[in-house]
């Protein structure tokens, strides 16, 4: 009886001019293979339904490995199952269990569009912000698992780590990421049911929702300020007041948008994803001729010519010391600008139009009318109320004294 290989003996063959297969008599239906190259392996040789089959082994394992997989592999043969078959359908679940890993999900999830929220220049900033927020915050914990063999109490950890490491609303940020693609998945996958449920976010929205206007006084001095300045961030400011849009909205005005008085926010920026026709008030023209004027720029506000303005951060910071007014954020001047169109007068539907809000009910369906008179006349109105507040005007007069 030849003797049984040992990892020594293994190590010691040598090659030939050609492949051969040599059979272990220590176990049986086990071989080593041994390459011309000299690389050695392990095969295990069968008989399946018949028909001659080869198992072959994970390279680099110890001869008592190969042996106890050879024993595996025969005892299958002896159970009536094919292990060949029984290797491929093992590394093809796993290439599945890869491909639908978190990670590999959201990945297509932002390749495919899925993360499409605001458009433009706004959508590509936030985008960035959510993968890095993703790189940073879930993928360390979530990123290699299922996503299928997520459960809710394994989110629920995660979304406690971030609270205590970040906060109450990085967690909820997290969450609301976690679920966008999770409900894509979702409409994607026959089987898969997002383990995101309702009561999971770690702070009340209405509670944390800002309240902030600016005071007469406040205002009066970050107009001020803005109008002092020659800067697209100060003419920014202006811009925002008039208008009451949105930063992104305004801060990603493209040239093309204009046309004569009117600003036509495309839906592909637009939060309600419809074209928002905003009719600017002289004042607002006025603010946007005085924009400095960069050659072959798109944008309208840009500091280098080639992309819109950013930086908001840095530029809040030192306008905040010119101004002297702190505490607010460029979204408060949205608020303090609806405040002003009720106390000059306007009709609540026609300022909520000029923000770009959709106004519910049968009436989103059926009225289609796109109110351009009553938005110029609202942003007119508006316009007033602001020059009112900069420029008081003294409204008493003094009666003549009688003796």
């Amino acid at each position: 009886m030849a003797r049984a290989f040992t990892d020594i003996a293994i190590r010691n063959l040598k090659p030939g001019p050609t492949r051969r297969e040599l059979p272990d008599p220590g176990a049986r239906g086990l071989y080593v293979v041994v390459q011309p190259s000299g690389v050695k392996s392990f095969a295990v040789r069968y008989r399946h339904s018949g028909k001659p089959r080869k198992l072959t082994l994970t390279s680099g394992i110890t001869l008592a490995a190969a042996r106890k997989a050879a024993a595996d592999a025969l005892y299958q043969v002896e159970q009536g199952h094919d292990p060949s078959t029984a290797r491929r359908q093992a590394k093809q679940a796993q290439r599945l269990a890869a491909a639908d890993t978190f990670k590999a999900v959201a990945e297509e999830y932002f390749q495919r569009g899925g993360d499409a929220g605001k458009g433009g220049g706004a959508n590509l900033r936030s985008k960035a912000w959510r993968e890095a927020a993703l790189e940073r915050l879930v993928y360390p914990t979530l990123g290699d698992r299922p996503i299928a063999e997520i459960r809710r109490n394994e989110v629920n950890r995660l979304l406690d780590k971030i609270e205590d490491a970040s906060g109450l609303v990085m967690a909820d940020r997290a969450l609301a990421i976690i679920r966008r693609i999770m409900n894509w998945h979702a409409a994607r996958s026959d089987d898969f049911r997002s383990p995101i449920v309702r009561g999971m976010a770690r702070a009340d929205a209405k509670a944390r929702a800002r309240k902030r206007t600016l005071t007469d006084d406040e205002l009066r001095a970050v107009w001020r300020a803005a109008e002092a300045g020659e800067g697209p961030f100060e003419r920014l400011v202006q811009f925002l007041l008039l208008t009451a849009a949105r930063r992104n909205e305004a801060a990603y005005l493209r040239q093309n948008e204009l046309s004569g008085a009117d600003w036509t926010l495309p839906a592909s920026r637009n939060k309600t994803k419809v074209d928002l026709i905003r009719p600017l008030s002289v004042a607002a023209q006025a603010v946007l001729a005085r924009v400095p004027s960069l050659a072959g720029c798109d944008f309208v506000f840009s500091t280098d010519g080639r992309s819109a303005i950013n930086g908001f951060s840095y530029f809040k910071k030192r306008f905040d010391a010119q101004c002297g007014v702190s505490g607010w954020t460029l979204h408060d001047l949205r608020r303090t600008s609806r405040s002003l169109m009720s106390r000059a007068g306007v009709n609540s539907d026609h300022a909520e139009r000029c923000l770009g809000h959709v106004i519910g009910g049968v009436r989103e369906t059926y009225d289609r009318y796109e109110f351009h008179t009553e938005k110029q006349h609202a942003y007119e109105a508006l316009a007033a109320q602001i020059d009112r507040i900069i420029n008081p005007r003294d409204n008493v007069t003094a009666l003549p004294v009688r003796g």
